[in-house]
């Protein structure tokens, strides 16, 4: 299910002296099946960006296309558009109003027309593909933790079964072994069930490792698109921007620089290791002989 944005731009209180152009003129195709992300500073466009996906946020000028078919035309069914691409904000409040979490998530179900008990049956699998426990399936949401009412929110949305599912900064606020937990059922929900995910995050590490496409934004323009490799190859533009490649990115060169054939473009811990441990053998170093024998001969 494609999305496409034909000179997409959207003016903030436009004619007055407050006059914000949040997006200007962005062009993007997003195919079936890729697990995208988006990054930028504060205030680059990218939460309006993806407003404009399921037509939460009508464009000032330009048309955006779901399977050809213009969401803003007079007749366009847009509640059925919100079904099919789904969004989950940044903060799960947000989205979490029922007395306890299996009627929140049953909630989006129902409101496409399938009785409670069909909904449950939607709710408990969307519940258990985000990892989250049956026995608390009777909490309020509200009792819950950052990173459960974090699931509990995406499980809402995925409830609904969407071609497109697209997070808001779904870590933030987690401490480490959270944020890899979401982003792991994340990655795992792509591979389970190929659907589009868009992920808009902060944090290059968390890109670097579970997205195949990147679209950097900056003052409203979408300025990089491509591999996470092939962007974070431009670290000096992106540090301009007030950016950061992964701390990889910086190991891996600064390595380079000093006479280590390692590969520039490893983005992550796993790639580097092998990277420096092949450029190691490559150079026969006695590091590398120390490494492969646990150091035996000096014991």
């Amino acid at each position: 299910m494609s999305i496409e944005l034909k000179n997409v731009t959207y003016t903030y209180s436009p004619g007055t002296s407050y006059e914000i152009h949040a997006l200007k003129d962005i062009n993007l195709m997003i195919p079936d099946g890729q697990f995208i992300g988006v990054i930028g500073h504060t205030g680059s466009g990218k939460s309006t960006l993806i407003q404009h996906l399921n037509a939460l946020i009508q464009p000032t000028s330009g048309t955006i296309l779901y399977n050809g078919e213009d969401i803003w035309a007079e007749k366009y069914n847009r509640k059925a558009l919100r079904s099919e691409v789904g969004l989950v904000f940044q903060y799960p409040e947000h989205q979490l109003f029922e007395s306890d979490v299996l009627s929140d998530v049953c909630f989006g179900p129902m409101n496409q027309g399938l009785t409670r008990e069909e909904a449950e049956v939607e709710a408990r699998k969307a519940l258990q593909q985000v990892g989250f426990k049956e026995k608390n399936y009777g909490k309020s949401p509200f009792e819950l933790s950052g990173g459960q009412k974090k699931r509990v929110a995406i499980a809402g949305v995925l409830a609904m079964n969407p071609k497109i599912l697209i997070l808001d900064e779904p870590t933030a606020g987690l401490d480490p072994k959270g944020r890899d937990d979401i982003l792991d059922q994340i990655a795992e929900l792509h591979k389970l069930r190929g659907i589009t995910i868009i992920l808009v995050s902060h944090s290059m590490e968390d890109i670097a490792k579970y997205v195949e496409r990147l679209i950097v934004m900056n003052q409203g323009e979408a300025v990089f698109d491509d591999t996470p490799k092939a962007v974070f190859a431009h670290y000096q533009e992106l540090e301009f921007m007030g950016l950061a490649a992964p701390q990889i990115t910086y190991i891996m060169h600064a390595l380079k620089e000093h006479g280590l054939p390692v590969d520039e473009e490893a983005t992550t811990v796993e790639e580097a290791r092998g990277s420096i441990l092949s450029a190691l053998k490559e150079m026969h170093s006695p590091l590398f002989h120390e490494e492969v024998t646990g150091g035996q001969e000096n014991a």
